[in-house]
């Protein structure tokens, strides 16, 4: 019998200065992102408008109506577009958090301890971070004697 060694991976991590400079594009693509989760909850609400209830799934079935197939379609193809924007996200080494906000974390070390820079849509820098086994809500601020860490 044949095994194999999966090997962790170190994460990518990044400075301050790093993230901050990755941050004008972020923020362009998060925004796109939560424009179009907007439409396509609006499209989903004019679905189950017409379809008498929020659909289990929207696969087009041969018993819709031309109008229908084509709302799904067109649903299908704005998720995965939305989709698709989300990996864009995760190419430049981030973790998206909160899809619904536009929280995205980056791996970081304060004092050598691997932390989460924490960077939320609208905010014009990434100015809090928090441990690994915290969640937004534990966000600190990177005062000046952090952001003198993690520039180095």
């Amino acid at each position: 019998m044949a095994y194999s060694l999966e090997v962790m991976s170190e994460p990518q991590v990044f400075t301050l200065e790093a993230v901050n400079a990755m941050i004008p594009r972020l923020s362009e693509i998060v925004g796109r992102q939560l424009e179009r989760r907007g439409d396509i909850e609006k499209r989903l609400f004019a679905l189950a408008e017409l379809l008498g209830e929020v659909p289990d799934e929207i696969t087009p079935l041969d018993a819709d109506t031309e109008s229908i197939r084509t709302m799904k379609l067109e649903l299908i193809a704005r998720i995965a577009t939305y989709q698709e924007g989300w990996r864009e996200v995760e190419g430049f080494g981030a973790v998206v958090k909160d899809t619904r906000i536009g929280l995205v974390d980056f791996y970081g070390r304060v004092d050598d301890k691997l932390v989460w820079l924490c960077w939320k849509y609208g905010e014009p820098e990434c100015g809090h971070y928090h441990a690994l086994d915290e969640g937004f809500s534990a966000r600190r601020g990177i005062g000046a004697s952090v952001r003198q860490r993690l520039l180095n």
